[in-house]
């Protein structure tokens, strides 16, 4: 429009502009797209940690598995056959260069490096007058080449060894220790009996101390630093120079060059364990082992390696543990996901009133989730990828695809829980009224679910664990989870009928507010007013996986109790070196200690021959016990258990038998008739087979035939059998203070063989308070935490301990958004109570009153599943890997370790249950008797 003065009027805009829709919603509700942001954020971090944690304990766990097999058992040893002459120094160091260009490059070496050089083949005799002896054995001496050997060690007297001149002893040095342990000095010549002088002797020309005897390098080498035994007889090596190693090759009749290259036991993944092996293998038999021989030209070349075992035996650990670290976090993606849902829920009874509208006005349904799916992007989306990159941060591990694709999982059913149960909603006409949950679709739903529990508990019942080499199990981590759906499907049903009773028990009562709870509760859950399944679901999923779990632990605690109690042979033992043994008075002494139930010397002899049988010249291991103690032992740790009165001696000459424990086998052969056994001494003694037991505590884990004589009995009858050689006891005993006595009463003096040790034991600077060399005190205790301490079983200890408290508190938030979704309707209640005298402490009884049913049904359901899901997968899962030794126990019901989490659960949701009420709850009472109700 033009006016006279030619200027222009703007006409209103007649178009209409909708107001963003993902803004003004944001805008009109913060604090739930806060809340939703947070749960998202929660969830979503879990999501990705969790995968995160297990990566990092299966590499910890492999790590530290195989740096403690140690060097040896770590690297792979090429060997060869020393050439007839010529070799020196330099061609072995060529021969490295080759063998690490071509190994470094596909396996990681430790930083230690390499050890390599030639070894004599066949060690010598020294023959020398005035050398320890620990029996009619002479000490035996091998000879090596070292590479790099100066810096290692440290020249404590005379000089390195040089080149042999022909005709003259080959020189060596020798570590001070072994010198000193075995009568070696400087300048003597080493006497092997042989005719022939020259290089066939050897001459000490320097000693020697390593600078650290733990050294990597020292592992697996043959004594190069001390003296050590070997059968009846000390052992060590002298060291050659490098220069001519045809002497050294001539000294040994044959020589054997080898090379040593250990992995880098730090630095192997879990996840590549597989690529690692098939390159191992390659190596040692395969295109590897010939490219080896073609880069060195030496055509005798052989690897071995100890790495394929290891890794089998790793392997199996991680599977063998892998189905007990996952039912923690599966537990908790199941309380996740109803969570999740009942949030959906909530958020839809609070729009409901919107969505019908916008249905009436005639709104597309694709139009409307499109803008709901917007709401949830703008909410859920960087809370998601903000978590998802928290967890990548917190937890770092070079595998990241697992978690990422958890995390988008999560967030992905976070981002349409809301909008999928909108479209429910949307499905119905908008003057239809709601549908009450139930009918046939509930009732199918119901029995799908029971058929598949009841098929997958059969079937892991049937086949047990996967083939090992699978992978997780998915049905044996399921199932625990099924058992609890099944769970909450029957406790759904049965509920209401209950809590019904009980409201009308309370109802003939005096008093108003129990009944008001529980008749609240009864319409709650039977769900004529709100459906409260999902809460009970997620309580009663949260109490199976930690009582679940908490029995597994629990088994293994006690499981590995047991097993370390018998590897000791009871909870303290002793054992001494050959040939040792103990004063008379040790045993008494050592029974007297404070803490000691039963305890007994022992006399063991492995080289017992029973004559005079249809067994005859059968080896046996003899076992001399004091037959009380002994069985109070056997009692304690269950193994070899029997009546002490059968081997109650009777007076008698030496034609009258001794009655014997014998192993089962043993005793089937001798068929209960007399026999000999004859002594490495030559001593006999007629014996009869009293019982028969499976094992014994003084030999575990041994296969060999053994028989268990009364000391007394058999003492009277040949003095040699007094003798003890070993002591073991159970109690609670004092380690330290049986460590004691053992240095100032348990160490013969009459023995030459403890005074020789002990001065070995010193040359090795063990210091002044520890044991002789030879003598072990071994503990039940120290060996339990010793096999605690693997990190395979720590790692799944601390993923389990993290599910059980994530999903408590997934559990608090499904009560907690229950109780926010039944906030406006109890408020009134409250408010109308209030006007007709209902005091606060009777509305915070009244809502305790309401949400305890519940949450008592849950936890007790929970605990009926978790000792059915015990008792129905336990025979299923092996406790070996989490043990740490190989058992035959499986998984046991037990009241203790199911009720402490049933209880702790229980008292965080009543807990929360009350906090809330007295936060939220008079406030909206407040604003309640302020308004009026408007609905």
């Amino acid at each position: 429009m033009t006016t006279k003065a030619g200027s222009t009027v703007p006409r209103p805009r007649t178009d209409h502009r909708p107001a963003p829709w993902v803004r003004t919603r944001l805008r009109a509700t913060p604090l739930a797209a806060l809340l939703m942001a947070a749960l998202a954020f929660v969830t979503v971090f879990l999501a990705a940690a969790f995968p995160r944690a297990v990566d990092r304990g299966a590499d910890d766990a492999l790590r530290r598995f195989l740096h403690d097999r140690g060097i040896p058992a770590t690297s792979l040893v090429a060997t060869t056959a020393a050439p007839a002459r010529g070799e020196n120094a330099g061609s072995l160091d060529s021969v490295m260069g080759k063998l690490m260009a071509r190994v470094g490059r596909d396996l990681p070496i430790a930083p230690s490096g390499p050890v390599y050089g030639m070894a004599a083949k066949n060690p010598r005799q020294m023959l020398n007058p005035g050398l320890a002896r620990l029996s009619e054995s002479p000490p035996m001496l091998g000879v090596l080449y070292l590479h790099a050997f100066a810096d290692h060690a440290t020249l404590t007297d005379g000089a390195w060894p040089g080149t042999a001149t022909p005709g003259e002893p080959l020189p060596i040095a020798i570590s001070k220790a072994a010198a000193e342990t075995i009568g070696i000095g400087l300048g003597d010549v080493l006497d092997n009996g042989e005719e022939v002088k020259g290089p066939l002797r050897t001459k000490v020309v320097g000693l020697y101390r390593a600078d650290d005897p733990d050294d990597p390098y020292w592992s697996g080498l043959p004594c190069p630093t001390r003296a050590c035994v070997e059968g009846l007889a000390w052992k060590t090596s002298g060291i050659a120079d490098g220069t001519d190693l045809d002497a050294l090759r001539t000294w040994g009749r044959e020589g054997s060059d080898f090379w040593r290259m250990p992995l880098d036991t730090g630095a192997p993944r879990a996840d590549r364990l597989g690529e690692i092996r098939d390159t191992v293998g390659s190596y040692l038999a395969g295109p590897g082992a010939t490219a080896l021989i073609r880069d060195t030209g030496r055509a005798n070349l052989t690897v071995t390696s100890s790495l394929p075992g290891v890794f089998t035996r790793a392997t199996a650990r991680y599977e063998a543990a892998a189905p007990l670290a996952a039912v923690g976090p599966a537990g908790v993606a199941g309380v996740a996901t109803v969570v999740l849902c009942l949030a959906a829920a909530l958020a839809t009874d609070r729009r409901t009133a919107e969505l019908r509208l916008l249905q009436a006005r005639g709104g597309s349904r694709g139009g409307v989730l499109k803008r709901l799916l917007g709401e949830g992007a703008v909410t859920v989306l960087p809370a998601a990828v903000l978590a998802t990159a928290l967890a990548l941060v917190l937890l770092p591990t070079p595998r990241w695809g697992g978690a990422v694709l958890a995390a988008a999982v999560t967030a992905l059913l976070a981002l349409l829980a809301f909008p999928a149960r909108a479209a429910l909603l949307w499905s119905a006409p908008f003057w239809s009224a709601p549908r009450a949950p139930g009918g046939r679709r509930r009732v199918v739903g119901e029995l799908l679910v029971l058929a598949l529990t009841a098929a997958a508990v059969a079937e892991v019942r049937r086949r047990g664990v996967a083939p090992a080499g699978t992978g997780v199990d998915p049905l044996l981590v399921a199932a625990p989870l099924l058992l609890a759906l099944s769970g909450g499907v029957l406790l759904a049903r049965i509920q209401p009928v209950l809590v019904g009773r009980l409201a009308a028990l309370a109802g003939r009562r005096r008093g108003l507010v129990g009944f008001l709870g529980l008749a609240r509760a009864a319409r709650d859950t039977s769900g004529r007013r709100r459906p409260s399944v999902l809460p009970l679901l997620a309580l009663l999923i949260a109490v199976t996986t930690a009582g679940f779990g908490a029995t597994v632990l629990s088994d293994v605690d006690g499981v590995r109790t047991g097993a370390a109690r018998i590897a000791v042979g009871g909870d303290v033992s002793l054992s001494l070196p050959p040939d040792a043994t103990l004063p008379e008075a040790f045993a008494p002494a050592a029974a007297a200690l404070p803490g000691v139930r039963a305890a007994t010397g022992v006399w063991t002899e492995t080289q017992t021959f029973i004559i005079g049988t249809d067994v005859d010249s059968t080896r046996v291991t003899l076992v001399v016990v004091d037959p009380t103690a002994y069985a109070e032992i056997a009692r304690t740790l269950g193994v070899g258990e029997f009546d002490p009165a059968v081997l109650a001696g009777t007076p008698g000459g030496p034609d009258t038998p001794v009655p014997a424990l014998v192993s089962s086998a043993l005793g089937q052969k001798l068929s209960g008739r007399p026999y000999r056994l004859r002594t490495p001494s030559g001593g006999e003694l007629l014996t009869t087979a009293a019982g028969r037991v499976d094992a014994t505590p003084a030999l575990p884990g041994s296969l060999q035939p053994f028989v268990v004589l009364p000391a007394g009995p058999a003492a009277a009858r040949l003095p040699e059998l007094k003798r003890l050689n070993g002591w073991f006891g159970v109690g609670d005993i004092d380690a330290a203070q049986f460590a004691d006595l053992v240095r100032d009463r348990g160490v013969t003096s009459a023995v030459g063989l403890a005074k020789v040790i002990r001065e070995a034991a010193q040359a090795e600077n063990r210091g002044p308070d520890a044991l002789p060399g030879g003598y072990t005190v071994r503990t039940s205790a120290k060996v339990a935490a010793d096999l605690a301490a693997d990190p395979l079983q720590r790692s799944a200890g601390r993923l389990f301990w993290s599910s059980v408290g994530a999903a408590a508190g997934f559990a608090l938030l499904a009560v907690l958004l229950t109780l926010l979704r039944a906030a406006p309707d109890r408020a009134a209640v409250l408010a109308r109570l209030r006007t007709m005298g209902l005091r606060p402490r009777q509305g915070l009884a009244l809502i305790v009153a309401e949400a305890l049913p519940q949450t008592l049904a849950a936890a007790l359901g929970g605990a009926l599943v978790a000792l059915a899901a015990v008792g129905l997968l336990g025979p299923a899962f092996d406790l070996s890997a989490l043990v740490g030794v190989q058992v035959g126990d499986r998984l046991t019901p037990g009241l203790l370790p199911v009720l402490l989490p049933m209880a702790g659960l229980t008292l965080v949701v009543c807990a929360g249950v009350v906090v809330e009420t007295v936060v939220s709850g008079r406030r909206q009472i407040a604003a309640e008797l302020r308004a009026g109700d408007q609905r």
